[in-house]
């Protein structure tokens, strides 16, 4: 009886283990849907609403903090995008529309370093 519990335990270890996998990868395409979203802007899109669908399974993992990462980035770049439009009418916009596409970058390879070597994003 102890050998099926043992089992059971085991079978469970590596779903959760695939499942967790499965999500790192998932969480890897959102962030090259985000640089890619630099040339085709519609992908950015699709990995705001691919976060949010998929928030709740990621929910007390490290993944987690990627997401939010992820998703403040989002919602972030567009602020400043949308400012650095509005004041790109007396061409100050330009400089704040360059800082959110460094930033946007920056944040899209700060999140893949630290996807790949395991370890979470801050959120504050």
């Amino acid at each position: 009886m102890s050998d099926t519990i043992v089992q059971g335990q085991e079978q469970a270890d590596q779903a959760a283990a695939m499942r967790f996998a499965e999500n790192k990868q998932f969480t890897q395409i959102i962030y090259i849907l985000q640089l890619v979203s630099l040339v085709i802007g519609i992908t950015a899109i699709v990995g705001i609403v691919m976060n949010y669908v998929k928030l709740g399974e990621v929910r007390g993992t490290m993944l987690e903090s990627h997401f939010r990462w992820q998703i403040r980035t989002f919602w972030f770049s567009l602020l400043w995008s949308v400012i650095g439009f509005i004041l790109s009418f007396v061409m100050v916009g330009f400089l704040v529309l360059l800082a959110a596409v460094v930033w946007w970058i920056y944040r899209a390879v700060k999140g893949l370093i630290y996807l790949n070597d395991g370890r979470a994003m801050y959120v504050k």
